[in-house]
């Protein structure tokens, strides 16, 4: 791109450079031989031209030509070399200058690499390449036989370096809403992985500790059995294994999940089976009556097409209420309602065991709070705490706006 671009300078460079040589009308410097109204050719031929080399311009020559071409290509290094295209250009500028050619567009080259160096390098860096090219270009225009006398070099001197503070001046803007705009990416970044691992954590959570439980369930009935029933304990082994597998699989398959949003693992680190949502409430119920607590499930309404976190979130907050009564409401049977709505879900977890003390959502155990944050990540609200009947009650609406309601095949 930079030397697409140098290479559309050069002509603008080189033929205004040839042009700011002259002044036009006769009589105003050094004319051309032959040239003039009465030269050869007529007034239209070569004689016609009565444009002179202003007073005290060296004419251009190779010398010149080699200069200018310096500096227009120093600008095809601009952004991976800025500091060396400013010294380059401030150089080859100043030579340009001191050697007495016009004033002209090679000054271009040097605001474009003044603009450059500010716009991606330090200030210190930039401000002191800049000051020495400034002064360069001073001494420079100084020693011009066409200098002028001390008011002309003291404006000039100020018109270059209010011109070279604006470019640079630019310059750190560009660099400044550069630097807000990369800061700005990586605090989204920073919290995008932040959320990721949080919900990584939460669905751990929920498939680690739904299965321990049910595997210390298993096991403290096991082990009570074991001498007087055997048979019991071999049950209760084969539930620990299942319960310890199935968790496991959903363990896999939620960690395989993540991996390929982050582009990594390939078809071997598939889930196993799709991501659990409403739709395994029975398996679930199954899962719990095997651990010793009883589960209704009772489904009101038409199966909408849920939105996959909404579905998430649900039979997550319907798992962890199940775990928590069979953790802590001792003997006890469950009951889980689900209510399709237009435009939501509402899910009941309800149990007719002890009432868990102070375990309400503002405060309470991790797991209460677990829920309160899934509902609150799709926009829905959960309370929870003891009913005045006994027992405890968990209760969640989970919006997901409108959605096309199907019949689910049996």
């Amino acid at each position: 791109m930079d030397a697409l671009f140098a290479l559309f300078v050069t002509p603008l460079v080189l033929f205004g450079s040839f042009a700011a040589q002259y002044s036009p009308g006769p009589g105003q410097g050094q004319e051309w031989e032959g040239h003039g109204p009465g030269g050869p050719g007529g007034p239209w031929g070569p004689g016609s031209w009565t444009d002179a080399i202003a007073p005290g311009v060296t004419p251009l020559d190779g010398i010149g030509v080699v200069l200018l071409l310096t500096t227009v290509i120093a600008l095809a290094l601009r952004r991976t070399r800025p500091l060396a295209t400013l010294l380059v250009t401030g150089g080859a500028t100043a030579i340009y200058l001191a050697l007495g050619y016009a004033y002209g567009p090679i000054l271009f080259t040097v605001a474009v690499a003044t603009y450059t160096a500010h716009s991606t390098l330090p200030v210190r860096r930039a401000g002191g390449a800049t000051i020495g090219v400034f002064v360069l270009l001073v001494v420079a225009g100084v020693t011009r036989s066409d200098a002028g006398g001390v008011l002309a070099q003291l404006s000039g001197a100020a018109g270059l370096g209010i011109s070279l503070v604006a470019c640079g001046a630019v310059g750190m803007l560009v660099r400044t809403r550069r630097w807000s705009v990369r800061e700005r990416y990586e605090d989204e970044q920073r919290r995008r992985a932040y959320e990721e691992r949080l919900t990584v954590a939460r669905e751990v959570h929920d498939v680690v500790g739904h299965g321990l439980a049910v595997i210390n369930m298993q096991a403290g009935v096991a082990l009570h059995v074991l001498d007087r029933r055997p048979e019991q304990a071999r049950v209760a082994l084969e539930a620990i294994k299942a319960a310890s597998k199935d968790s496991l699989e959903e363990l896999r398959g939620t960690l395989a999940v993540f991996r390929s949003q982050d582009g990594e693992g390939g078809s071997e680190e598939a889930p196993r089976r799709p991501p659990p949502g409403l739709h395994r409430l029975d398996a679930l119920g199954e899962a719990m009556a095997a651990s010793g607590l009883q589960v209704s499930i009772t489904v009101v309404g038409d199966r909408p097409e849920v939105p996959a976190a909404v579905d998430l979130a649900a039979y997550r907050i319907v798992q962890e209420s199940l775990t928590n009564v069979l953790k802590h409401a001792g003997p006890a049977t469950a009951g889980v309602r689900v209510t399709y709505e237009p435009g939501a879900v509402a899910v009941e977890v309800t149990d007719d065991g002890q009432a868990r003390l102070g375990d309400t959502i503002s405060g309470g155990g991790h797991g209460l709070t677990g829920m309160r944050e899934r509902a609150a990540a799709v926009g829905g609200t959960l309370e929870a705490g003891p009913r005045p009947a006994g027992g405890f009650a968990v209760r969640a609406r989970l919006p997901f706006g409108e959605a096309q309601s199907f019949k689910e095949t049996p």
